[in-house]
């Protein structure tokens, strides 16, 4: 019994110290609620970004449908499903026309009982193909419209580029895959322009060479360095290409791309590298991507965005 009194005792006054210690010792800040739904509206926004990213790859539109790139080197082609055309589509009919170009302008016929749409009209004879660099480029709809072809326009070229529904890249799609979000990879960054129309020789996957418009420079710092990377300019503000330090060690080897809402009056953009992400190169063979120019590869190692792509492209 007296044992039992004395640890009695003695639990009591360890309670009461750690009472008193207790009251004395500071306690941790409580947590900010504004800060609170500030880190909240971070996640959200860049989940609803991720999510969207790779609905925009795999819709009926997306890059993963890609199925062929034809390049028109003579000045017909008939196209088809099969061997025994100049183009075969791997897809649709056996024979689903013919192709045409001359003095820069290409046309397409259709052979004679295949169904084929033009801009979702049915085709009843022999049509002009206006290119991707159009307002308005051309899409013919064929195989019970799970197939498209459009035609494209690169270094003074033509290609067919061929999409369907039941593309093997698509079927075969293995998802995204990102950094965790990171709020210290939203950058601050200013833009310094070039003189007006100034351009920037930029080289495609396939070796051609295309001048695009470069109004000017942005310059962010990271790691105690500042750090350039040239824009190309667009309509609804600045495209990025770029290569880092983790090109070819973690994020895809030939770079990825950002885009930024154009500078405020001072000059200031945000660049959010959360948001920085794979060429269509990544996931089909048959794109013509614009690569990242020397003076956008940069040692820095940009831990954030869009990851490499852990599927076949082919």
């Amino acid at each position: 019994m007296a044992n039992d009194r004395g640890m009695a005792r003695g639990l009591g006054i360890a309670l009461a110290w750690l009472a008193l210690a207790g009251c004395s010792a500071e306690s941790p800040p409580a947590a900010d609620p504004a800060a609170q739904e500030a880190d909240a509206a971070f996640a959200r926004e860049e989940t609803a970004w991720r999510e969207a990213r790779e609905r925009s790859l795999r819709a009926d539109d997306g890059w993963t449908t890609l199925v062929g790139l034809h390049w028109l080197s003579l000045p017909a082609h008939h196209l088809g499903n099969g061997e025994r055309v100049g183009i075969d589509l791997r897809f649709g009919p056996p024979r689903l026309g013919l192709v045409q170009q001359a003095d820069g302008a290409v046309h397409f016929t259709p052979e004679r009982g295949v169904a084929v749409t033009l801009d979702g009209e049915p085709v009843r004879g022999r049509v002009a193909l206006r290119p991707d660099r159009d307002e308005a480029p051309t899409r013919l709809g064929f195989d019970d419209g799970k197939g498209e072809l459009t035609l494209i326009e690169r270094g003074g070229r033509h290609a067919l580029r061929v999409r369907h529904a039941d593309a093997p890249a698509r079927a075969r799609f293995a998802g995204l895959r990102f950094w965790a979000p990171d709020r210290a990879w939203r950058v601050p960054a200013r833009f310094v322009p070039h003189p007006p129309g100034r351009t920037l020789e930029i080289v495609n996957i396939l070796g051609q060479v295309e001048a695009m418009p470069n109004p000017g420079v942005v310059e962010f710092e990271r790691d105690g360095q500042t750090w350039r990377l040239e824009a190309i300019g667009g309509d609804d503000g600045l495209f990025l290409m770029f290569a880092d330090g983790t090109s070819g060690h973690g994020s895809y080897g030939a770079g990825r791309y950002l885009e930024a809402a154009a500078p405020d009056a001072d000059g200031r953009v945000v660049l959010d590298f959360n948001r920085a992400y794979n060429p269509p190169c990544a996931y089909t063979l048959h794109a013509t991507c614009p690569l990242p120019p020397s003076a956008n590869r940069l040692r820095l190692p940009v831990a954030a965005g869009e990851q490499a792509y852990a599927g076949s492209a082919l």
